[in-house]
Formats: C-alpha cells, sequence, structure tokens
C-alpha cells in the first residue's frame, strides 16, 4: 500500500473526529472572537478541532510537517519532506450562522503536491476523499467532473468582486455565478461535477484548498491558480496566487478571457 493510501485513511478518520467536536458546538452559541488585522472570525470550536488535530496526526506521522490556520506558523515546516496542510472549520461563519456548508479540510503534502487530501462536511455526511492516482469518491462512491465543453451555460461557484471587468481583459464571461461559503467545499462541488467551475483571484491560504486541488485534479477537473499557472504548497508565505478549478473545457475558456 502506498504510503498516499495509509495516509488518506488516517484523514478520514481524523476528519470524521473533528466532526464529532464540531457537531457538539453547531448551532449551540459557541464563544466568538475575531483575529487580529481583520482575519475574520474564529470560535472554540476551531481551536477544539485543531488542538485535537494537532496531537493525533503528529502522533501518529511525527516526521511530517504541520500548517493550519489556526496554529501560529513556522519555518519549520519548509524543510519537511511531507507536511499536514489543516483548516479545522472551512467556512467558520457558516458555522456561526448555522450553516451545515462548512467543512474540515485535510491534506499531506509531499515535496510541494497534495498526495491526500479529505474534505468532510459532518452536519451533512459528506467525506470526499482521494490520494494521488486514486481518483475521487464522496461517500465511497466515484465521482468525476462535468463534461460541459465551454463558458455558455456554465454553472460557477464564486463571488462578486471576481467578475469585475479588470480581471477579464477579454471579456466578462457569460456564466452563471453561484455561492457557497467554503472554498474546500466550493472545489468538491466541481470535483463532483455539480458546477461546472469555481474561482477565486485573491491571494488564497493554502489551507483552504489543498484537500480541494487533489479532489478536483483527480476527478478529472483542471486545477490551476488565478493565473493559469501550476499550484505548489509549503510556501513561505502559506499562500497561492488564487485558484481556478473546473471542467477541462469550462477551465480552458475561461483563461482564454484572462490572458486575452
Amino acid at each position: 500500500m502506498q504510503a498516499s493510501d495509509t495516509d488518506l485513511t488516517l484523514l478520514i478518520d481524523a476528519a470524521r473526529a473533528a466532526g464529532k467536536i464540531a457537531a457538539r458546538h453547531f448551532k449551540r452559541d459557541p464563544e466568538t472572537w475575531h483575529k487580529p488585522d481583520d482575519a475574520g472570525p474564529v470560535t472554540e470550536a476551531d481551536i477544539a478541532i485543531d488542538t485535537m488535530l494537532r496531537s493525533e496526526l503528529l502522533a501518529a506521522r511525527p516526521g511530517y510537517g504541520w500548517l493550519s490556520e489556526e496554529t501560529m506558523d513556522t519555518p519549520d515546516r519548509l524543510a519537511a519532506e511531507r507536511l499536514f496542510i489543516i483548516d479545522p472549520i472551512d467556512g467558520t461563519r457558516a458555522f456561526i450562522d448555522g450553516s451545515r456548508a462548512f467543512a474540515h479540510s485535510l491534506a499531506v503534502v509531499e515535496h510541494g503536491q497534495v498526495i491526500a487530501g479529505v474534505v468532510y462536511l459532518p452536519m451533512m455526511d459528506k467525506i470526499y476523499a482521494s490520494a494521488v492516482g486514486r481518483g475521487a469518491t464522496l461517500n465511497g462512491a466515484a465521482i468525476s467532473a462535468s463534461a460541459l465543453g465551454g463558458e455558455a451555460d456554465a454553472t460557477v461557484l464564486t463571488t462578486k468582486p471576481n467578475m469585475r471587468a479588470d480581471h477579464w481583459p477579454g471579456g466578462v464571461p457569460l456564466i452563471t455565478p453561484q455561492y457557497r461559503s467554503s472554498l474546500a467545499y466550493r472545489m468538491s462541488l466541481v470535483a463532483e461535477g455539480r458546477f461546472d467551475a469555481m474561482m477565486t483571484f485573491r491571494d488564497t491560504w493554502e489551507w483552504d484548498i489543498a484537500a480541494g486541488v487533489l479532489i478536483a485534479h483527480e476527478a478529472g477537473a483542471t486545477v490551476t491558480d488565478g493565473h493559469g499557472g501550476p499550484i505548489r504548497f509549503n510556501n513561505p508565505s502559506g499562500q497561492v496566487a488564487g485558484v481556478v478549478t473546473g471542467a477541462p473545457g469550462v477551465h480552458a475558456a475561461l483563461m482564454r478571457r484572462r490572458a486575452a
């Protein structure tokens, strides 16, 4: 069995444990505060999940590095051959508001590439999972990206700022925009074929997308940064230059408008 397979099993078990913690706090007015520098809200559930995951995952893989939204970053991870990239709750605002559309996003990265990833929505009992070269699954069943061949009639998960004309030298694409709060969930929905693409052009934290990048890729979607370039993880900044994921034909059409 490949290391990515055993790591995937580890991530699935950890994600389900995270879901149990989230369920105990969901719709029960968890303690909430705002991070410095307007970095968004955080709850006691985020911290409890991060603490559990860091303890359990690093105990199982003591040689791995660690990057998580809720753990202070250190440069040690940059020298790690493999590391965990974790978002304890992706969609914290949705969690606070009582929406079920939040996720736990867990990934293992090796030499800059994701080799195992899990996105788990505990209140929907949806677990998206993938190991490199193994395809992508939802609750154990294989999933695949949309087969739509171009932007016409494409339904794309995005936000209004990404539709500004200055992002599109070739003209704003003729798509139907939709929204979900969690980036990890958006990428998983594209992998599932329920939406044709997703995109964000702002600098994006690695923990928001690491698991979703592999799941979407293994489902047959094209995945790049916001400029159409390859995505590598474990960067010193912990960020990448946006992300665009979609059915190959849709992705190509969007990139043509971006590059015109």
